[in-house]
């Protein structure tokens, strides 16, 4: 590593962005309070007052990035722990996601078409609402553009994140297993992340629901997303 002061700031000064935003949504609760959101402000803030770069901040980003891989089997264990919510759910779990996942793709579908966005663009926004991974193998099966359908992503995951809680309170949804299916089907790992600040039920439920999601739109995108181009 040609630079490791550099290295050790940018991987102290990110753990040190999230930790404080997340103390205040914990504090305030309030959805523009956003952990991922203020975090990335900030960090975005920090490059531009120093005059540093992108390009600099890359190797701490790949370090961290790396480790989004470990934390993602993380989730297994309020999984464990809630195995037996799961077990009696399991029936509503699976069909909620299905339903879920294939409403986010048409939603996504007609509003560009209504947008007049172009055949390859709707091809990369369809699939969204999974994690950037299979998202990117999706668009590049279907015809899409694997950059755009990463940022796609990580906006999706970015709103839905912010929004996706306030919204659920709106309408009355107080099931922690409600709320954590809802977050980890629109919004994948970002909207786990979210529900795992909730309850350890909700983020549980909600990396089931990344998981089904993205295992179900990898099936059926390739056959779905091209019924809404024509």
């Amino acid at each position: 590593m040609s630079n490791l002061p550099l290295f050790i700031l940018f991987v102290a000064l990110t753990i040190g962005a999230y930790l404080a935003t997340r103390w205040l949504f914990l504090t305030y609760r309030h959805p523009l309070l956003n952990p991922v959101f203020l975090s990335t402000v900030a960090l975005i803030a920090f490059l531009q007052a120093t005059g540093l770069t992108l390009e600099e901040y890359r190797p701490a980003k790949d370090v961290m990035t790396y480790l989004l891989g470990p934390a993602t089997v993380a989730l297994a264990l309020p999984l464990y722990h809630n195995r037996r919510v799961l077990k009696s759910h399991a029936l509503p779990v699976l069909s909620g996601v299905v339903a879920g996942s294939l409403t986010t793709m048409a939603a996504a579908l007609v509003a560009g078409r209504g947008l007049g966005l172009d055949e390859r663009v709707l091809l990369s926004l369809g699939p969204k609402s999974v994690t950037v991974p299979i998202a990117v193998e999706i668009s590049r099966l279907t015809g899409g553009e694997a950059s755009l359908t990463a940022a796609f992503v990580v906006a999706t995951g970015m709103i839905g994140s912010i929004m996706g809680p306030s919204l659920l309170s709106l309408c009355r949804v107080k099931s922690p297993v409600a709320r954590g299916l809802a977050l980890g089907t629109v919004s994948h790992g970002q909207g786990t992340a979210v529900a795992l600040l909730e309850n350890e039920t909700a983020g549980a439920m909600g990396g089931v629901a990344m998981a089904i999601a993205a295992v179900f739109t990898a099936l059926v995108a390739p056959y779905y997303l091209p019924l809404f181009l024509h």
